[in-house]
């Protein structure tokens, strides 16, 4: 079990990794397990050693422990990305490439760069490092992962939008920084990866023990994938044989006798229970072309039933099954081989001997899984297909002998009688290699009996009276039949040959026009005419078009379908299941339909018939076919994501023309806006509150509020927000906000219940304005006329907190936390003061000072909104 020379694809993959820097990847569970603290330890000990180790990123959250490992370190500073009409800090990759150091340590893998940058994600950026010869440490979380992103969102019920590609994570090293969810969870509620109020939300959602051990799980799990695949990449590059079993890897054989189904379920259920990949291997031998089309027919339904299990489906093409397995299994590293074994006669074990014990012998380091087959009475005395004796082959084979026979008798008299048997060889190896063992067989008696007639003594009889004669016919007789089935079987291996090469070219070529399309007409086209072409078929593709199925392409003319025909077609595309002729579902109808699917979904249909109703795909044809289907359905879902991406694109500069029309409207209209609140005023003095007068203070107000929501909020969304935080008073910042509300509160009592001995605070003066100016205005907005409006300030074991409260109609109840999500209206009515962006304001700005913000139903009435202070944001001092 072992391969003669290393393998060409991993060496080529060797050679590409020669001159690029090297990536290692902390992978985490989850956000707090370590990964940055881990990464920066292991760059300590490189810098230790001498090694120029610089850092480009280093996120540490606030994370006092994480920020004192920064110390030893040269970091670069962030690079000024404008965006729109504001500047937002980003890794600097030039910097980068001209220090080239020898490791660089860029955090957050999965980071989605500003608008602006060379590279649309921040692993592009390393990609560009590594290419340069840099290498690289980085972190990353299982949920970033691109092939997880579903998975994950199905039981965290979160679906991250900065995903990574496999491909990537498959080039890198991997670290598993893991934490038990005990301990994680002890980390969230001591405040040490959330400040509390996010931890005590984030252990309800997220951060569940549950959905913890499901993550932790899957990190161990692609940690574990990567790195067999890295084990097998390196044992293939130096030629060597054995099982190295880093990872469970399983084998089942599929072949033309009934019970293949239970093969294939057995094996199924191996994978589950082993969590392993499996995969279905067909051994083609020369016998496979002589098989029946029930045989043929037993082998397709198999190889269905393990690509809807989740199978990988292989054909390898072999002198025999025994070496076909072997060389598979070796070639796979397989660690379990799943195989069939039926009641066989003595007399049959002893012709053709038996698979699976020669496996049992020939591999010492593999689980060999033997499943009884049960092979039905009315298969084991298969009625012997009738065939023509005198095939054309036959006859012309016979044709050869005559002609032999004539060339013999004119060089008699030049070679002698004793050369000529040599030459009775050549008319049966010919056969044999033209038509195959039977006609030459047939050829090989007919030659002997012309031998013994016209070439030994007595001549024209087929009496032999020299003993001598008898030995040199038998031997001729052995000799020609051993020729024809030598070249019977060089034959057969050469179609194998010829046909798997052709197939190969076949694939290439529809490759390469998938590759070169760019629209759906083009490759929907080169669908339909290469597999119409390939299986001789009549091809249809169809696709969506307003909810309905629409032809998009047909070869050769464009199919009339009966409603049966319609009914299939639409089952494949809502239900992703093949329909129509020859099927499970719908079978009536004359085609045959395929769905192309992919992680986004059925992305079109491509139908398929035979003139004449026959079976539209050969059973010797599923394979092929089946990867036909797999490249036509990757084209159109790469055809999917381009046209995502110059919708994201367009969406990118939809949001900067609106920032950079927002900055111009703010920039125009603050100042118009000013003079007409400053008009109302002097109006108010000089002739007194009319009505009129009032009604255009206040209204000026709030046009100036909306306003500044909508500028606020396009400077949340752009992540432009910087904190500038000082020692604030609390109460100098109530009575600020409540001023500036005067005449919102003017109809309500508002109590002040801010203890002045409160501590100072750290907080953005201006950003805390508007905090507490939106809180008040909402509040104002939906208590009813003369109830109170409360500001109560509590100083907490681990944090101080300052609410406002109200007695309006309170909030629906389980919809507290979507109350701060833009543009939000509960029930018709809006809790943000007109524009739907007040609350998502305050978050964002709450968030910017590293506070977080609750609301919840008050149990006397009314709604109350919560800013929380985290320890760490409060002023030593006991009193001001």
């Amino acid at each position: 079990m072992s391969h003669a020379r290393p393998s060409p694809e991993a060496l080529l993959k060797a050679a590409r990794r020669e001159g690029r820097g090297r990536l290692k990847i902390f992978l985490g569970a989850a956000p707090g397990v370590g990964k940055t603290f881990e990464m920066l330890r292991e760059a300590a000990e490189l810098l230790h050693a001498g090694t120029d180790v610089v850092a480009g990123v280093i996120e540490t959250h606030g994370r006092t422990e994480t920020e004192r490992l920064t110390a030893p370190f040269e970091i670069l500073p962030r690079a000024v990305v404008v965006h729109g009409a504001h500047t937002l800090d980003e890794f600097d990759l030039d910097a980068m490439l001209s220090r080239h150091p020898q490791v660089a340590l860029i955090d957050e893998f999965a980071h989605t760069n500003a608008p602006g940058s060379r590279h649309p994600k921040r692993w592009q950026d390393i990609e560009e490092l590594r290419e340069a010869g840099i290498d690289v440490l980085s972190t990353l979380n299982i949920q970033h992962v691109e092939s997880l992103n579903d998975v994950v969102a199905g039981f965290t019920r979160v679906r991250v939008r900065e995903t990574v590609p496999d491909a990537v994570l498959d080039n890198a090293e991997i670290e598993v920084v893991d934490l038990p969810p005990d301990e994680l969870i002890a980390r969230l509620q001591d405040g040490k990866v959330y400040i509390p109020a996010e931890a005590t939300r984030a252990l309800d959602r997220f951060f569940s023990k549950s959905n913890l051990s499901a993550l932790r799980e899957l990190a161990l799990r692609r940690a574990a994938q990567t790195v067999d695949r890295h084990l097998l990449d390196h044992v293939a590059s130096l030629g060597e044989g054995g099982v190295w079993a880093g990872g469970e890897r399983i084998v089942v054989a599929v072949g033309d006798q009934p019970g293949s189904d239970t093969l294939i379920r057995s094996a199924k259920r191996l994978a589950d229970a082993l969590r392993a990949n499996w995969t279905a291997v067909v051994i083609e031998t020369p016998r496979t072309a002589t098989l029946s089309a029930g045989a043929r027919a037993r082998m397709a339904v198999a190889l269905d039933l393990a690509t809807e299990l989740g199978a990988t489906i292989a054909t390898v093409p072999a002198r025999s099954v025994f070496e076909g397995l072997v060389s598979h299994i070796c070639e796979a590293h397989a660690t379990a081989v799943v195989i069939g074994k039926s009641r066989r006669s003595w007399w049959f074990e002893l012709r053709h001997g038996s698979v699976v014990d020669r496996l049992v012998r020939a591999l010492d380091d593999v689980a060999i899984h033997v499943v009884p087959v049960a092979v039905p009475s009315e298969t084991v005395r298969q009625q012997p297909v009738a065939r023509p004796i005198f095939a054309p082959g036959s006859l012309i084979g016979l044709g050869f002998v005559a002609a032999n026979t004539a060339l013999a008798t004119l060089l008699r008299p030049l070679v002698g009688p004793n050369a000529i048997d040599l030459l009775y060889l050549l008319p049966v190896i010919a056969t044999a290699t033209l038509y195959g063992l039977r006609s030459s067989l047939l050829a090989s008696i007919g030659a002997a009996l012309a031998y013994n007639f016209f070439f030994l003594p007595p001549l024209y009889t087929l009496t032999i009276t020299d003993p001598q004669n008898i030995v040199t016919l038998i031997v001729f007789v052995v000799v020609a039949v051993v020729a024809s089935q030598l070249a019977g079987q060089v034959r057969r291996e050469a179609n194998i040959g010829a046909r798997t090469a052709t197939e190969n070219a076949a694939l290439a070529a529809f490759g390469q026009r998938l590759a070169a399309a760019s629209d759906e007409a083009s490759t929907a086209t080169a669908t339909c005419e290469e597999i119409a072409a390939l299986l001789g078929v009549a091809t249809v593709l169809l696709g969506r078009r307003a909810g309905r199925h629409a032809i998009i392409t047909s070869v050769p003319d464009i199919p009339h379908f009966s409603p049966i025909d319609v009914a299939a077609a639409d089952w494949a595309f809502d239900r992703g299941e093949v329909t129509g002729h020859d099927s499970g579902t719908l079978a009536a109808s004359e085609w045959q339909f395929h769905p192309l699917k992919t992680a986004l979904g059925v992305l079109g249909v491509l139908g398929v018939a035979r003139e004449g109703g026959g079976d539209p795909i050969p059973a010797d044809k599923r394979i092929l076919f089946s990867t036909l289907i797999s490249q036509a359905s990757l084209a159109h879902e790469r055809l999917q994501l381009e046209a995502q991406a110059r919708d994201v694109r367009a969406l990118q500069q939809r949001d900067d023309l609106r920032a950079t029309l927002l900055a111009s409207i703010g920039h125009d209209l603050k100042t118009p806006l000013t003079a007409v609140v400053a008009a109302a005023d002097a109006l108010s003095d000089a002739h007194g509150a009319s009505p009129a007068t009032v009604t255009l203070k206040s209204e000026a107000r709030r046009l100036r509020r909306v306003f500044d929501d909508l500028v606020e909020m396009t400077r949340i969304e752009a992540g432009a927000l910087v904190a500038k935080r000082e020692a604030t008073d609390l109460t100098d910042a109530v009575a600020a906000a409540a001023h500036d509300l005067r005449a919102e509160l003017s109809c309500h009592k508002l109590i002040l219940d801010v203890p002045p001995t409160l501590p100072l605070v750290e907080a953005d003066p201006r950003m805390l304005h508007h905090v507490l100016v939106n809180l008040l205005g909402n509040a104002a907005k939906f208590a009813a006329a003369g109830t109170d409006i409360v500001i109560e300030g509590r100083r907490l074991p681990n944090g101080l907190t300052l609410g406002v409260l109200d007695r309006g109609p309170g909030l629906p109840a389980g919809k507290e936390a979507h109350l701060f999500d833009r543009f939000t209206r509960v029930d018709g009515d809006d809790r943000s003061g007109g524009t739907g962006l007040g609350l998502a304001i305050v978050q964002g700005f709450a968030h910017a000072m590293e506070l977080s913000v609750t609301a919840r139903n008050r149990e006397q009435g009314g709604a109350a909104f919560v800013v929380l202070w985290p320890a760490a944001l409060i002023r030593p001092t006991a009193a001001k």
